[in-house]
Parts: structure tokens; sequence; C-alpha cells
């Protein structure tokens, strides 16, 4: 197996693996393979990109074929977060023909799905490369996947926002609701918070961030968002960030970010822009693998 560049560690991404080679095999393997294949067959197999687009997953590819059982070869033509063109390889796979088959769909599975995620986030990131604003994701994953999609998405040119409800305080209409308003909810963020945890608020109108923008700079949170603003307004609020006085918040943009609306909304000057459509909804890159046999 080749050693490929990545920054998940090896026991998240062999746990993944493992639950879906597992829950492919079931109780009885390959039956297919099984059954059809000559005994001792061997074949090589090459990944190759259909459609332009940024790879992401390799490593999850790997495992798969890596558990499967010994005698696979996998080496890698390119690492994650390198953009391809159609034709590219990806990846060679080269020993028993069925461990190759049995774990195929394990890897595709993986590498089409972050592969689709990074190009998604490639393709945001690209439209807005021409000002300061970052894109970032959101906690809407899948369940079980959310370490690996945000992965992918920073094999795109994104960058994470929390990865739970444990990392960081995120203050919602809702729990403003409950609180009563703005300015209680994060005065009661603020008493909880350990100096290390930060605290970002969800509001809805200018009118609620001019309530935040009054509080003195130890009683602000760190990070704004400013939710389903058109560009024009989220300027305003960017403009009111800058002459408040103080320190100014980190403001994010979300809501209905689509690649048609992401540019204006980056100009409007806003530090990040969140969208959960990249790890919820993004489609898998077209990848095949086709096999020569020995």
């Amino acid at each position: 197996m080749s050693v490929l560049q990545n920054d998940l560690p090896r026991p998240i991404i062999d746990e993944l693996v493992r639950a879906a080679l597992l829950e492919d095999l079931g109780r009885a393997g390959d039956v297919t393979s099984q059954a059809c294949l000559p005994a001792g067959a061997r074949a090589e197999a090459v990944i190759r990109a259909r459609v332009p687009g940024t790879i992401a997953g390799l490593p999850l590819a790997e495992a798969a074929f890596r558990q499967i059982g010994d005698g696979l070869a996998f080496h890698a033509a390119i690492t994650d977060g390198h953009r391809v063109q159609p034709g590219d390889v990806v990846a060679r796979i080269a020993g028993p023909a069925l461990l190759l088959l049995s774990a195929e769909r394990v890897a595709l599975n993986f590498l089409t799905h972050l592969s689709g995620i990074a190009t998604a986030t490639q393709t945001y990131a690209d439209a807005i490369a021409h000002t300061s604003a970052k894109v970032t994701c959101t906690r809407k994953t899948l369940p079980g996947l959310r370490a690996v999609q945000k992965y992918a998405v920073r094999k795109g040119g994104g960058s994470n926002h929390r990865f739970g409800l444990d990392d960081a305080i995120l203050i919602k209409d809702n729990h403003i609701a409950v609180c009563g308003g703005v300015v209680e909810a994060v005065r009661a963020a603020k008493a909880y918070a350990g100096h290390l945890m930060a605290i970002e608020i969800e509001v809805d109108t200018l009118d609620q961030f001019a309530l935040i923008l009054a509080l003195p700079d130890a009683e602000r949170p760190d990070v704004v968002m400013l939710d389903n603003m058109p560009p024009e307004t989220l300027a305003k609020g960017v403009a009111m960030n800058q002459e408040a006085g103080g320190k100014p918040v980190i403001l994010e943009a979300s809501g209905g970010i689509t690649l048609e609306t992401i540019a204006g909304v980056a100009e409007s000057g806003v530090d990040y822009i969140s969208s959960g459509w990249l790890t919820s909804s993004a489609p898998s890159l077209d990848l095949g693998l086709d096999i020569d046999i020995d």
C-alpha cells in the first residue's frame, strides 16, 4: 500500500471503512465474485475521473482495499485536494480479483461522495477568490460521516465550522426565543463559557445586530451570523460592525447560499460564508474503476 498524505487519523478511517465493508459483505461475503471468478484469478484496476473535479477520500479507498484481505497493492496517482480532468488516473490497484471486486464499491462510495463535496467546495471557493471571505461548512452532515465530510471540505479549499454541539457555543433563534432576547442569550453564554470556548450568535435582523454591537467588547460574542440576508443588507451589517467602535466581531453569512449568489454575498465584506448544502446535498463526483485481467 502507498502512503497517502492526509490529515485524518488512521483509526477514524479504519473504523468507518470496516463498518462499510461489514455492511456490504453481509454474512457470506461477495457471493457473485466467489461464484464467477476462476480460482486464483488476478486483476489490475484503474480508477479514473470521468468529469472535472477535486479529489478527496483516497485514504478511505486505500483502507477498503487494505482491509478486505492480504495481497492487494494500491497506488495513488495523486493526493487528496488535486484537481482532475476527464481521463485522469486517480489510483491503480492490483492483486487477487476476488478481493479487488469485493472492496470496489465501498472504496468508490467513499471516494465519489467525498470528492463530490471537495468539488462543490472548490467551486464555491473559486467563485469568491477575489474577496477575503472564506467558505465554511455546517453540522448538516450524514450521521457517522462528519469527520470525513468536513475533511473533504478542507481538501476543496474550505474551512470547518464547529464539529459538534460541544466544541463551540452557537446561539440560534430558538435559543434566543427561550432566553428572551439576543443580549440575554449572549450574557448567559458568556457566564458559562470557559476562556477557550468561542461564542457565536445568529441574528435575523440588523436591529438585533445593533443590540450586540452596543455591548462592551468584553460582553460581545466572537462571531455573529447574519442569517438569510441579501447582499445589500449584509453590506450594511459590515458597515455597522466597522463603525460601532471597539473590536469588530467576525461576521458569517448563511442561508440559501448558491453558486449564483455566493459572489455577491462575499463582496458584501463578510468574513465567512457557511453552507450546509456542501455536506448534505453536493452530488457525487463521477469516478470509474475499470479492470484488466492478467
